[in-house]
């Protein structure tokens, strides 16, 4: 099983390198990374995965010891939120390893936040474990509150143990945010319902529009469901207050009056939310990507290898983040019906 070592440079050593913090060409600085533990998952969900998936060889993915590195590396130039994606994060191999050695940073100052985003499957098992490094809140995926529809969608999973986790993670005192991707004729009646369960337990909910990612077996048209059309029809049911919150990611939050929690809504589509775009991803094989609408990407998994100090890696990282365009480029294809982007959501990481 992959480890982490007890002792790799502290962050005044790697601050001592004199690297400034990373900023884009159009003065963005980069505080937020999104890293992809795995490709794996124990679901298969309709908008995100074929059925029959390919994953990767383990000789390409990064050990928890690489991971570690490189998620230190982005703290030592000015990263302060960071996210473990997959795939599914929780059912990657010794995964608390990383979480626990990761969340130094936490306690050192360097990182304001260490989250996760999960499909809750494996939350029951964990919960109490991750709760313990620091993590405060976390955001669990979850389309439907009906059983069968829960199977459909996801294809192999059970709602039951998905909830059976959402309140162990609640017990744990974590604070949850539910991700609800919006899928036309799927799941659009069910939007009021998990409003209003999701607030009555104290969590917030984000929509998402379905995004162009991979071939999946699916047609993206008769996926996609614009937000804005969603709005305009919640509006007839609640009164929806527009609010100055942000958590550093892309969603724009209102206030449901009647509930009194709040509601975002990530528009990749129908609103390009590029203008103040603070975050890049890495794959779980080192591969980072500056924009999750865009195909450029760079490789760090080569200089991470290729030398134990950070020197190459962070030529690496800087001449990549000097290529970050203004903006992603999301269209559903209607007349071929194509993904905008090979590459599944799986691989780069939600």
């Amino acid at each position: 099983m992959d480890s982490v070592p007890a002792s790799l440079p502290s962050l005044e050593l790697e601050r001592a390198t004199g690297y400034p913090e990373l900023v884009d060409p159009f003065g963005r600085a980069i505080t937020y990374l999104r890293v992809s533990v795995t490709d794996r998952c124990d679901f298969r969900c309709v908008y995100c995965m074929a059925e029959n998936m390919s994953f990767l060889p383990k000789a390409e993915v990064l050990t928890l010891e690489e991971l570690d590195r490189l998620c230190s590396a982005f703290i030592a130039r000015g990263v302060r939120k960071l996210r473990l994606t997959g795939g599914e994060p929780l059912v990657r191999r010794g995964i608390m390893t990383l979480v626990t050695s990761l969340s130094r940073h936490l306690r050192s100052g360097a990182l304001d936040e260490l989250t996760l985003t999960t499909n809750g499957s494996q939350l029951a098992k964990y919960a109490d474990a991750l709760a313990a490094t620091g993590i405060r809140r976390i955001n669990v995926s979850l389309d439907t509150l009906d059983p069968e529809k829960f199977r459909a969608i996801t294809r192999w999973g059970a709602l039951d143990q998905v909830m059976t986790g959402i309140d162990a993670a609640q017990a744990a005192g974590l604070k949850i945010k539910i991700n609800t991707v919006a899928l036309r004729g799927v799941n659009d009646d069910e939007f009021p319902r998990l409003i209003q369960w999701a607030h009555s337990r104290g969590m917030d909910l984000t929509l998402i529009e379905v995004m162009p990612l991979g071939e999946i077996g699916e047609g993206r048209l008769d996926q996609y469901l614009p937000l804005s059309v969603v709005r305009a029809e919640l509006a007839k049911l609640f009164r929806l207050e527009v609010i100055d919150y942000r958590t550093g990611g892309p969603a724009r939050y209102v206030r449901v009056a009647e509930t009194g929690g709040r509601l975002g809504f990530i528009t990749p589509l129908t609103h390009n939310f590029c203008e103040s775009c603070n975050r890049v991803r890495v794959t779980c094989t080192g591969t980072l990507y500056m924009c999750l609408g865009q195909e450029d990407a760079a490789d760090l998994r080569k200089p991470l290898r290729a030398s134990e100090g950070n020197d190459l890696l962070f030529a690496a990282i800087d001449e990549a983040i000097s290529r970050k365009p203004k903006g992603h480029d999301f269209i559903i294809d209607r007349r071929h019906q194509r993904p905008a982007l090979a590459r599944h959501m799986s691989v780069t990481g939600g």
